[in-house]
């Protein structure tokens, strides 16, 4: 295979190459998930008592150090650190979720340099792979969200079931925003170092701690540019207010996140025949 030759860049390939390549991304997201525990004593339990450990801790500091509320009832009870904790951990998993592939995939392709050398490898199937990987630790972290509702509240409005819709257009957006990084992180190192204080930043310009509405007007716009937010307040819809969801909005944010989608995959098949030469 020539590294040199050009590659497809049509949504066609992008769907082609998942499909073909379906159960290699499949062990890869695997070996994603399992290697990062891999030597650790609980193992892939960790996946399980990080959010559980993350969020005890944000709820003792919000809600007990800085006597956070969201000044709502929920189940004919004022709210108690309880309701606090359920309403905060769904803006930590939205965050978690985006924040690890900001973080991740800028390594991509310089970790696995072999990929990009010795063998004939589909490399536009990493960032897929990295997704997926953070889809898992969302969803873990979704059932732990599950239990602690069930355990302080009760079981949840049945609109929870259009969970999968509300995350759609966030995994779509995530992948794009791979593929660019994972092609940057190649030409640019230093981007790595960059996403970890993006992350950081997302988590406080973003309403996980508060609600928009509490913010003075003039910076309510700010926080609503920010591709969380919308994300965030919908799941909250349907996963503890019992609301439908926005579904024009979510069409509108699924339309653009295809865009950068296929923005970010073009991006990836141009620069790619650069990655043997730079690595």
């Amino acid at each position: 295979m020539n590294p040199h030759a050009s590659r497809r860049v049509s949504p066609g390939a992008l769907l082609n190459t998942c499909a073909v390549n379906g159960s290699l991304i499949k062990q890869l997201t695997r070996r994603e998930v399992v290697g990062r525990y891999r030597g650790s004593v609980m193992g892939i339990g960790w996946s399980f008592l990080n959010p559980l450990l993350m969020l005890a801790v944000f709820t003792f500091v919000f809600s007990v150090v800085f006597q956070a509320k969201w000044g709502v009832e929920m189940a004919g009870q004022n709210e108690s650190k309880g309701v606090f904790a359920v309403v905060l951990f769904i803006g930590l998993i939205v965050h978690g979720l985006f924040s690890e592939v900001l973080t991740r995939s800028p390594g991509l392709i310089t970790g696995n340099v072999n990929y990009v050398k010795k063998v004939i490898f589909p490399l536009e199937i990493l960032p897929v792979s990295a997704v997926l990987s953070a889809l898992f630790h969302a969803a873990i972290s979704i059932f732990v969200w599950l239990l602690a509702h069930i355990a302080l509240i009760g079981i949840p409005e049945w609109q929870i079931v259009y969970l999968p819709l509300v995350f759609l257009p966030l995994l779509v957006l995530a992948l794009g925003v791979s593929y660019f990084l994972a092609s940057l992180g190649v030409f640019l190192r230093d981007i790595e170092q960059t996403m970890g204080i993006l992350a950081t930043v997302l988590l406080f310009l973003s309403p996980i701690f508060f609600p928009v509405e509490r913010l003075p007007e003039e910076y309510q716009p700010l926080f609503l540019l920010n591709p969380l937010t919308f994300i965030i307040e919908q799941a909250r819809d349907v996963m503890i207010w019992g609301q439908h969801p926005d579904f024009v909005g979510l069409s509108i944010y699924l339309v653009s996140a295809l865009v950068v989608l296929f923005a970010g995959f073009a991006w990836f098949q141009k620069t790619r025949k650069g990655f043997a030469d730079v690595l």
